[in-house]
């Protein structure tokens, strides 16, 4: 066998553990001035999926670390899903205005190795 072909069996193993992993699904609520859970954690390399509903009022969902930025209206569930491809703590907050302590809403994102 080849290096160019051991490589490829190789990274073939790799793609189809990675594809058998399931996703980490975690629900998400959103209302003034919070959300619940307010501390996420999933492990590095996982494909995580947020359930979050926003009940009282429309809310955001903004973690720059990965480029995201959702809406979610009042009364509707969003998903928003991403790979967890970095280690560390991350800060999501609202990124709608939704009220005199917006700037509070906030939580956090812990990838882990």
């Amino acid at each position: 066998m080849s290096a160019a072909s051991a490589r490829t069996v190789a990274q073939a193993a790799e793609d189809s553990r990675t594809s058998m992993r399931s996703v980490h699904e975690i629900q998400v609520t959103l209302r003034k001035y919070d959300f619940s859970p307010g501390s996420l954690r999933v492990r590095k390399g996982e494909r995580v999926k947020l359930v979050m509903a926003a009940t009282d009022h429309d809310h955001g969902f903004r973690l720059d670390d990965f480029n995201i930025n959702q809406k979610i209206p009042k009364g509707t569930t969003v998903v928003v899903e991403f790979t967890a491809d970095k280690v560390g703590t991350f800060q999501f907050r609202c990124s709608n205005v939704c009220g005199i302590g917006h700037r509070s809403m906030k939580g956090t994102l812990v990838v882990d190795e």
